[in-house]
């Protein structure tokens, strides 16, 4: 099993990325601030960055340490990419597989299955853990339609036809994540999923775990072999990461809403840690991102019984898993892709 290293987040805007020897050392002002040996770590996620040296690029490259550049607010820009070092053969298949809306359709309505399943276990969980602070029909009527929505999908026929039954169980659950908001009410709210730019600090805050996710199940996807930009589901897009984001929704509700219902609830983050911009978008402060990504860190070290390999592994390394699992299909090892179902 492979090892759970750190991914080395840096916030500040003005940081320059550098390379001495094995490390890697981001100077600000040019005076050095921290210095961490490459093989300590399988990612470095930049936000706003200053610039990075040829030389540290090119290790990345090397090492396959997924190097990803956004900006500020969490807008992907770009990641470095080095030599294709994976199967020729997978990645040809799944380029075939792509290419055909049925075998397409076959793998995406399983990672739709899974979003679907551990959406309402969360609902579910809910109502076994907090039915005294919550509207016990309102989530009972939601996790029967989306145990409805479940056979939905399975019965789909077309890509588009099953993007349509996932919509409308997204809906479902949106209609009561507010609900899951159990602490600071009056700064924690959820009305509508928006992102383009977010318009409350919950949608700020999933926006900002999203891409942390997105990143993190692209890294996992190239060190299996596969190509994360060719997805199943969300087709191809240039700079569009369209692999991953089939394998995330699988990990959205249970991995990233939990996280960040989670800090509001301990009230690890409050409302003073946001700032409205003039066009309304509300950004996060750096000291609210440095402490999700430390929760993030942290919560990613968590250990849990994986549904399929019936092993404990840490939850970081469960996008990993997936794509394992994933190549091991496309390879025609697996009959079909297993998705993550949290129990």
């Amino acid at each position: 099993m492979r090892k759970l290293m750190n991914t080395l987040y840096v916030t500040s805007p003005n940081a320059y990325l550098s390379l001495d020897g094995e490390n890697v050392v981001v100077l600000i002002e040019d005076k050095e601030r921290i210095r961490v040996p490459l093989h300590n770590i399988e990612g470095v996620v930049t936000f706003g960055y200053t610039g990075a040296s040829p030389a540290f690029m090119g290790q990345c490259a090397k090492r396959n340490i997924a190097l990803t550049f956004l900006s500020q607010n969490g807008r992907f820009l770009a990641r470095v990419v080095g030599e294709t070092k994976g199967n020729v053969v997978l990645r040809r298949e799944q380029y075939r597989i792509a290419d055909s809306e049925d075998k397409s359709l076959e793998i995406a309505k399983n990672c739709i299955i899974g979003k679907i399943h551990n959406t309402r276990s969360v609902i579910n969980r809910a109502l076994r853990d907090h039915a005294a602070r919550i509207e016990e029909d309102k989530f009972q009527s939601v996790s029967s339609q989306l145990k409805n929505s479940l056979r939905l999908v399975q019965g789909a026929t077309t890509l588009e036809e099953l993007r349509g039954y996932e919509g409308e169980a997204a809906s479902r659950y949106f209609f009561i994540m507010d609900d899951l908001i159990l602490q600071q009410k009056e700064e924690f709210y959820f009305h509508t999923r928006n992102k383009r730019p977010p318009l409350d600090n919950v949608n700020a805050m999933l926006s900002f775990t999203y891409t942390l996710l997105a990143h993190d199940v692209a890294a996992a996807l190239e060190t299996v072999g596969l190509d994360s930009y060719v997805g199943f589901l969300h087709r191809d897009r240039p700079g569009r990461v369209s692999l991953a984001l089939d394998v995330m929704e699988e990990l959205r509700s249970i991995f990233a809403d939990r996280f960040v219902i989670s800090l509001i609830n301990k009230r690890i983050i409050n409302g003073h840690g946001f700032d409205k911009q003039e066009s309304g978008a509300i950004v996060m402060k750096d000291e609210t991102k440095k402490e999700v990504l430390k929760n993030w860190q942290e919560r990613k070290q968590e250990k849990i019984k994986h549904p399929f390999l019936e092993e404990s592994i840490e939850w970081g390394l469960v996008p990993y898993v997936q794509a394992m699992l994933l190549a091991r299909f496309i390879r025609g090892d697996l009959d079909g892709y297993p998705p993550f179902l949290w129990k």
